[in-house]
C-alpha cells in the first residue's frame, strides 16, 4: 500500500481534488487520507460534504482578515506537523492557493514527493494574479509530478526546464466534477424576481479589493438600471472587503439579488440558468465554456488562455466602461452572443482524475 495525502484548503481546490480523491480510493494499492487546511472554512466544508469526503486532518487556519504572512506561517507549521506524524509516500496539492505553496514547501522540507494537480498555469506576471502566480511557480519548482491540464500548460513547464518525463497532460479535473452533476436537475435555492434573462456575477479575488471591486459593482448597478428585465445574481463572498462594497453599491435594486455563497450544486444550477457570467474566478473560466455560457473575466490577464483563444471567454478587466460595453453587446447582439456560447471546452473530457491515478500507479508500483 502507498500512503497518499491529498490536501485541500479552499472551495475550488476541493471541487477539483474531489474526483482525484474518489478515484484513488477505488484503487486497492492506495491508502488515501485527506488534509483540510480550512483556508476557506464554510465553503470548503460544503464541497467536501457534497462529495462525501471526510477530512482525516484539519488545520482550521481561517482567521478574520488574516494576512498572507500569518496564513503562510500557520500553514507551514501545521502541515509540517501532519507530515511528520503520517509520513505519506506522496502528497497531492491542487492549483495555486497559499495552501498549495505552503504544503509543497513543507513536503519539500520533509523530502516527500509532491504531485501538483493543475500544474503549469502561468500569466508571466508574478504580481498578477496576486499571490496565486507566485504560489504556483513556487509549487512548480518543488513538485515531482506535474499534472498539466492542457498542452499549453505543459509548454509553460517545459519553458521553465521541467523535465518532460515529469509532466503528464491530463485535462482539468474540474470537468470531471462538473460532468458528474451537470445533467441532473439542480436547484439554486434562491428566490429571484421575474426576469427574462439571468446574469451571474462572482467577484472576490484579492487583487480586486478596493477600487477595482467598486468599479465592478458600479458597472453591475448601471447595467441593472438599464436592463430592468435582466436579473443579476451575485453570490457574495463573506470577506468584508467584498461583502461591504457589494452591499453598499448594489443593495436596493429590484433586479439585483445578493445572496450568500452558493454550495457547489446550486452554483452549477446558477451557471446553467445564466445567459452570461461575469466573474474573476479561475474555475468559472473552465466550467462555463463546457456549459455553453459566455464569460466576461474581471481580470487584465489570465493563466487560462485556452478559452480566450477559442472565443468563449473574454478579458474585460475591472474598467467600468469596458464591462458595461461588453455585457451590453452580449445582451443586444445575438450574433456576438452565439459566437461565445458555443459549448466548446478546451479543458478536458472528464477523465483527468483517471489519468492522474494511472500515472501514479505506473511510477509507484
Amino acid at each position: 500500500m502507498k500512503k497518499i495525502l491529498c490536501v485541500v484548503g479552499t472551495r475550488p481546490e476541493a471541487i477539483k481534488m474531489a474526483p482525484v480523491i474518489l478515484a484513488l480510493r477505488s484503487q486497492p494499492w492506495a491508502d488515501v487520507s485527506v488534509l483540510a487546511t480550512g483556508q476557506h472554512r464554510q465553503m470548503l466544508d460544503q464541497v467536501l460534504k457534497f462529495f462525501g469526503i471526510v477530512a482525516n486532518h484539519d488545520l482550521d487556519v481561517m482567521q478574520p482578515n488574516q494576512g498572507l504572512n500569518e496564513l503562510t506561517a500557520r500553514l507551514l507549521v501545521g502541515a509540517g506537523q501532519i507530515l511528520e506524524k503520517d509520513r505519506p509516500d506522496v502528497v497531492l496539492v491542487q492549483g495555486d492557493t497559499t495552501t498549495v505553496m505552503a504544503v509543497a514547501m513543507a513536503s519539500f522540507y520533509k523530502q516527500i514527493p509532491v504531485g501538483h494537480v493543475e500544474a503549469g498555469l502561468r500569466t508571466g506576471d508574478i504580481f498578477n494574479p496576486f499571490p496565486e502566480e507566485a504560489n504556483r511557480v513556487i509549487a512548480g519548482r518543488l513538485a515531482h509530478w506535474h499534472f498539466a491540464p492542457t498542452d499549453r500548460a505543459k509548454a509553460n513547464l517545459l519553458k521553465e526546464s521541467i523535465a518532460p518525463e515529469k509532466i503528464e497532460v491530463t485535462g482539468n479535473t474540474v470537468i470531471d466534477a462538473l460532468l458528474t452533476i451537470a445533467d441532473q436537475e439542480l436547484e439554486m435555492g434562491v428566490d429571484l424576481p421575474p426576469h427574462e434573462r439571468l446574469i451571474l456575477v462572482t467577484a472576490h479575488r484579492r487583487e480586486n479589493f478596493g477600487q477595482p471591486l467598486r468599479e465592478v459593482c458600479r458597472s453591475i448597478r448601471y447595467l441593472a438600471k438599464n436592463n430592468p428585465h435582466v436579473c443579476f445574481l451575485y453570490p457574495v463572498h463573506p470577506n468584508p472587503n467584498v461583502k461591504d462594497v457589494a452591499e453598499k453599491i448594489l443593495a436596493g435594486l429590484g433586479n439585483v439579488v445578493l445572496c450568500k455563497p452558493l454550495d457547489y450544486a446550486p452554483f452549477v444550477a446558477a451557471m446553467k440558468k445564466a445567459c452570461i457570467i461575469i466573474s474573476d474566478s479561475g474555475g468559472v473560466q473552465e466550467e462555463a465554456p463546457a456549459l455553453g455560457k459566455p464569460v466576461l473575466v474581471l481580470r487584465r490577464e489570465t493563466e487560462r488562455p485556452e478559452a480566450v483563444a477559442n472565443g468563449t471567454v473574454k478579458l474585460v478587466g475591472t474598467d467600468f466602461e469596458t464591462i458595461v460595453a461588453e455585457a451590453q453587446l452580449l445582451l443586444d447582439n445575438p450574433a456576438a452572443y452565439h459566437a461565445m456560447a458555443r459549448g466548446v471546452s478546451p479543458y478536458g473530457d472528464g477523465n483527468a482524475s483517471l489519468r492522474i491515478v494511472e500515472r501514479l500507479a505506473r511510477d509507484l508500483l
